[in-house]
């Protein structure tokens, strides 16, 4: 076990951790030429088309130092605030972590926060400036922040450059010498935490675990603690960049577990393996729960594939414990699952992922936060839809998520981000000058706020220079109204939404143009109406396609046409009684797009 150690790499979006990885498998011989891809952890299309990492990858790597051979297992870990889960659980399986900074940029929001992370769990942190051979490089002033930040001695500080490899064999030796070896006891009954797991329709779901003490050995009778599940081991391994059988693992070590296992929910992520024979006393503390930040309705195309939907649901969440999903039905869209996630880039991934892996054509509802809702009869509801609001004769008040944003910027971008964020009902908390043209801003924000375009908004008035990254805080009292949409009086639960009383006149005249726009011409007129309560507050109206009736009319009287306009008013006003509007896919999407 002293030969051991385990890592990760954790930094902002964009710092260089998955090239800089490609430099350590390079060194460590782990892959051999032909195998080589940049960014060869990311093995997903989405992932390296949007070039960001949205899954912890893990790896074991073989390093002879000093005479001795060393086993290295590196977990890779995405940078984006919406999957921070996968940082969180990447730290809890590691003693020690790599921080990298990025030498043009210097320290940003998200650095700050995964740093925070790896110290509560005591790890020991291995500063890299990264990017060092770009001309744009700052390495004495981001030295310095690194130093403030971490309060590390300067010449702790190490240099290198995931492009060139410069820096790669110190950051070796490091981890060699500065992490410490896993902790752990061999003899010790048998204690395992699955941190991941996948589906394979071939062989089952195979989970990915640290062993804390004890062997895992092939053919082993196993139960998960959790679960009380008992499996056979029938084949345990390492990671190599494709699974690596091996006959056992021991204590401190990273490896799988195939035991063809076919039911998606018995597999849970921070659950302990342990041996039935000679079970451990207690199951590892795992990772806490996660809790969504925003929620949307996913359903599918065509209603038949209900089940299909969960089924392809329950297999990507083997994958991606961050999300969570409980069945409704909408009155417009028939039944489907309400849907928990992080931010909107994870609802923009989840749904990517069920076109591609699984072949699901999904419709998505407008994303909202959840609610607390006080009765007057005392009672507190958690509403996570607006079709869940009780009556307004029944509310007493609402309470909405509140958040704390820490956004670190240039100087020169500072009125405007600020503005911005008092536009969306922010706070300014704090303001400190990290240095003499860099400020990091702390504001109070309400959640709902910041769901839809917020960070696309952020970056284009900092010209990508702003970071961002937020907490949930606490729950706060709310001037909240429900805005409905009504399409020839009837109501669309699909686009309701829950708003400030201050934005909903706003909100809901762009809904009524967007829609305009959106929804195809019919026989007969569609009024498009923006309602809170009984109160309609913008109308649009899709006219009509009209046949020119009074086209044979060339001359006579007037009322020869008027008699034909008539008759064709009547036959009008028929069709819309018994008329239906279709809502096409793309009126759902426009909403989150909404200039």
């Amino acid at each position: 076990m002293n030969n051991i150690r385990n890592f990760c790499i954790i930094a902002h979006i964009d710092h260089g951790k998955s090239t800089l990885a490609d430099r350590l498998l390079q060194i460590t011989n782990t892959l051999s030429e032909r195998e080589f891809q940049n960014q060869v952890l990311d093995d997903m299309d989405l992932e390296r088309e949007k070039g960001i990492t949205i899954k912890s990858h893990a790896i074991q790597m073989e390093y002879t130092y000093s005479g001795e051979k060393y086993v290295l297992n590196l977990i890779d870990t995405p940078g984006h605030v919406d999957f921070s889960y996968e940082v969180s659980r990447a730290i809890a399986s590691c003693e020690g972590a790599l921080l990298i900074v990025d030498a043009t940029q210097g320290i940003q929001a998200q650095t700050i926060s995964n740093l925070y992370l790896a110290l509560e769990n005591d790890l020991e942190i291995i500063p890299v400036l990264n990017k060092i051979d770009m001309s744009a490089a700052m390495i004495e002033e981001v030295s310095d922040q690194i130093v403030d930040l971490t309060g590390c001695r300067r010449q702790d500080i190490i240099l290198a450059s995931g492009r060139t490899g410069e820096g790669v064999p110190q950051i070796l030796e490091a981890i060699i010498q500065r992490i410490k070896p896993p902790q752990g006891d061999i003899n010790a009954p048998l204690q395992a935490l699955i941190f991941d797991s996948i589906f394979n329709s071939f062989r089952g779901i195979i989970a990915y675990f640290k062993v804390k003490n004890g062997i895992i050995r092939k053919g082993d009778k196993v139960k998960f603690f959790a679960t009380g599940k008992e499996y056979e081991a029938d084949e345990v391994g390492v990671l190599k960049l494709s699974l690596q059988p091996k006959n056992e693992i021991r204590a401190g070590d990273v490896g799988y577990i195939i035991s063809g296992i076919k039911t998606t929910t018995e597999v849970k992520v921070g659950d302990t393996i342990t041996h039935v024979d000679r079970p451990c006393n207690a199951q590892i503390d795992g990772f806490e729960d996660v809790k969504p930040m925003l929620f949307a309705g996913i359903y599918p195309v065509s209603t038949d594939q209900y089940e299909e939907l969960r089924t392809a649901l329950e297999k990507l969440k083997l994958n991606d414990a961050s999300l969570t999903f409980e069945p409704e039905a909408s009155m417009a869209l028939g039944f489907g699952f309400r849907c928990g996630f992080l931010g909107l880039l994870h609802l923009e991934i989840v749904q990517e992922r069920l076109y591609r892996e699984f072949d699901m054509d999904v419709i998505t509802t407008v994303p909202n936060v959840s609610f607390d809702v006080y009765t007057t009869g005392g009672d507190k509801i958690i509403v996570h839809n607006p079709s869940g609001l009780p009556s307004v004769t029944l509310i007493d008040r609402i309470e909405e998520p509140y958040i704390s944003a820490q956004i670190i910027t240039k100087s020169e971008y500072l009125g405007a981000v600020v503005k911005l964020c008092l536009d969306r009902r922010g706070i300014l908390k704090n303001q400190s000058f990290l240095t003499t043209n860099r400020v990091e801003l702390t504001f109070d924000m309400p959640l709902s706020e910041i769901v839809f375009d917020f960070y696309d908004k952020l970056k284009s008035i900092s010209r990508g220079y702003a970071s961002f990254d937020y907490s949930l805080t606490n729950y706060k009292l709310a001037d909240l109204v429900k805005l409905d949409i009504l399409l020839n009086g009837e109501q669309v639960d699909a686009l309701s939404s829950l708003i400030h009383r201050a934005h909903a006149y706003d909100f809901g005249r762009k809904m009524c143009e967007k829609l305009k726009e959106l929804i195809p011409r019919q026989q007969f007129d569609i009024a498009i109406q923006a309602a809170i309560g009984a109160k309609i507050i913008a109308r649009e109206t899709v006219k009509a396609v009209r046949k020119d009736v009074t086209a044979k009319c060339y001359g006579g009287d007037i009322t020869r046409k008027r008699k034909l306009l008539e008759k064709q008013k009547k036959g009008k006003k028929r069709m819309r009684q018994i008329g239906s509007v279709e809502v096409p896919q793309e009126a759902f999407l426009a909403v989150l797009k909404m200039e």
